[in-house]
Parts: C-alpha cells; structure tokens; sequence
C-alpha cells in the first residue's frame, strides 16, 4: 500500500467542496488560503477569531472561501444543519481547544470541545451520503507519554497527563470508535483517518500562551522573551508541513479508501526535534535587533520534557516527507512577520510560501 501522488495534488482539489472546521485560526487560515488558491471550495466553521491581530482578518479569508460559519461545533443542530447545505466531498476537522495550560483552568470547555466536537463532526457526517473523506486532526501529545527518546509510532497508547492532552487521546478513541461503527462497513464511502502533528510553527500565529507568538510580540516590544522551559524538546515545523499531510492523506482516502482509514503522524524530521531554547535562539538570529529570552522563575504546572513522533508510515505508505528544516521555518517566519509589520500584501506573501513549500 503505496501513494503514488506523494504531493499536494492542484488537480484534484480544483472543485471540490471541503467542509474545514477551524478555519478562523492559525492552521485553519493557512489551510483555507491554501485550498481556495487550488479552487477547492470551502465551508468554514469556526468560533470567531479571539486575538487582534488574526491571521483570519489578516489574510480576508471570509472573502476567499464559499461560506464561513462563525459557530460553535458543541451545537450538534447546528453542524448538522451548516452540513448538510454544503454538502461536501471532504470535511477536515480541525477546530479545538488547542492550549495545555488553559486547559489546567478550563477543563470542562476542554473536554466538551475537543471530545464532543469530535463526536459532532463524526456524526454530522453520518447524516449526510456526499462525503468521501473525512481527517480528524489532532495533536502528537494525543499519545501516553513517556519521556522516552524515541518517536511514537501510530499503534502506541493514547493516553495525556494534563486535560488538553488527554481530551485529544480521547478524540482519537472516539475517531476510531466511530470508524469501526459506521465508515468501515462495505456500503460507506466515507473513509475516515486521523492525523497527529508536532508543534506547528509560521508566520501569523497571534494565538496567546505559545512559544513564537509570545516571541514575536516580545521583539517587536523590544522585551525580553521569558521562557518556562528553556530544555523542552518538542517535534518542531512549519505549518505548511502538516497541512500538506492532512491534504495527501484526504485525497489519498478519497481515491483509494479505506487502506488509508487510520492514524497517521506528520512530524518533522529527527533532526528538528530541538530545545525550545534552541528555536528562540534562532529566531533571535533572524530578527536580529535586540532580541532576546530570559527564563521564567515561578513554577509552571506539569508539561512534558520529551516528545517525539515517529512518521515512517506517512512516509514509507503516503509518500509524505517534511521538506523545510528548522532554520528555513524559522527563516520564514521572521520573513512573514517583517512583511507584516511593513503592511505589505499579506494574502500575496503567504502565497508566494505557499508555492514555495510546494515547488521545493
């Protein structure tokens, strides 16, 4: 079981109706932006964006996309109805509750977010004989953490020590759940797949409580970055990077069914899983100026020190191989931010990456 079309295919997604929830934040504008310069066209749904700037905004996505519902995906009736009227060929389920700390203070939202929205999504898409191909997106700490120095592979435990974490284990369960149910029986053509990222980095990421947003915000302040965890090592890469995955994996269940119907992990290469201290210290080097870190010296709840995936079968079954390392994500980041902070023509800069990423 091999992809032939280990790439983002521009063919295939010209007319194609996606339904994307999450398409009002950072992977979900990327994603957007991406599938519509294809001619894919788009239903979004989505909380309103919560930071100003957003990348949303900053890219006019709402003007790019077919129909963009600012909803909720814990209203069941609702995303059933929104749907059901777009009637898609693919839905790619990426709205979340994407933070570990908040989560520690919200754990209910959390829960009934990640949990639950999963469950709508999965459900809203029995209702309804267009779909073909549906990817749950998740997180690489979906996995029952050990703090061992090799990557972990699809068939490891779910597991999560804070609620965050563990809401996007249980995501998984659910997933798998509803895909032995329902989508694996011979007369379902929806074939479902769930898809585990790293730490997802790029320019236009606003979000509150991550390492290169509270970076950016702290250079273009001229303040010190204070970082927690300075030795954390962390799967690092670019947004484009899983993204890429997520879309060769919906075309890969679209034509070829249900061999692809599991878990997969998108993550960089070994040589990307860095110290968090490392990435800032790279960005330092591009921005230049006065940037710099300092470390936090209050105790921060439980995170883990070591995380790591292992993408042999993405990239020995899909084809799928990351294609820009740490120092060139990086590189790219501080280009975007500069370009934004000079208020040039950020839907061309972001697609100028894009087909960058995509001619590398």
């Amino acid at each position: 079981m091999v992809m032939k079309v280990a790439y983002v295919d521009p063919v295939f997604w010209k007319g194609k109706k996606v339904f994307l929830t999450g398409h009002t934040g950072f992977k979900g504008g990327w994603l957007s932006l991406w599938l519509a310069s294809m001619g894919a066209k788009v239903t979004g749904y989505a909380l309103a964006p919560n930071t100003m700037p957003n990348l949303f905004n900053v890219l006019a996505i709402d003007s790019l996309i077919e129909k963009s519902h600012i909803a909720d995906i814990r209203d069941l009736a609702g995303l059933q109805k929104a749907m059901a009227e777009a009637k898609p060929d693919v839905v790619i389920h990426m709205a979340a509750q994407p933070l570990v700390r908040y989560s520690y203070a919200n754990p209910v939202e959390t829960y009934a977010t990640n949990v639950m929205g999963t469950v709508h999504v999965l459900e809203s898409t029995r209702a309804i004989d267009s779909v073909r191909s549906t990817v749950v997106v998740t997180t690489d700490k979906c996995y029952e953490n050990k703090e061992w120095v090799w990557g972990y592979r699809e068939n490891e435990p779910m597991g999560g020590y804070d609620p965050y974490s563990n809401s996007k284990g249980c995501a998984e369960l659910v997933t798998s759940a509803y895909r032995q149910s329902y989508f694996s029986i011979n007369d379902s053509i929806n074939k479902v797949a769930s898809a585990r990222a790293g730490n997802v980095i790029g320019g236009g990421d606003w979000s509150g409580d991550r390492l290169i947003p509270d970076a950016i915000k702290a250079f273009e302040a001229n303040k010190p970055l204070i970082i927690r965890n300075p030795l954390a090592t962390r799967p690092w890469q670019h947004v484009l990077e899983p993204l890429s995955g997520y879309l060769i994996l919906a075309q890969a269940l679209y034509e070829q069914g249900s061999s692809f119907a599991s878990g997969w992990n998108f993550g960089p290469g070994d040589e990307d899983n860095r110290a968090v201290q490392e990435v800032v210290d790279l960005l330092i080097s591009g921005w230049g100026e006065t940037a710099r870190w300092e470390k936090e010296g209050s105790e921060q709840p439980h995170e883990a020190n070591l995380l790591k995936l292992d993408c042999s079968k993405a990239r020995t079954q899909l084809g799928w191989i990351p294609k820009w390392n740490l120092e060139l994500a990086t590189k790219k980041i501080v280009q975007w931010q500069k370009a934004h902070q000079a208020k040039e023509n950020m839907q061309e800069v972001s697609l100028l990456q894009i087909n960058q990423y995509m001619s590398s």
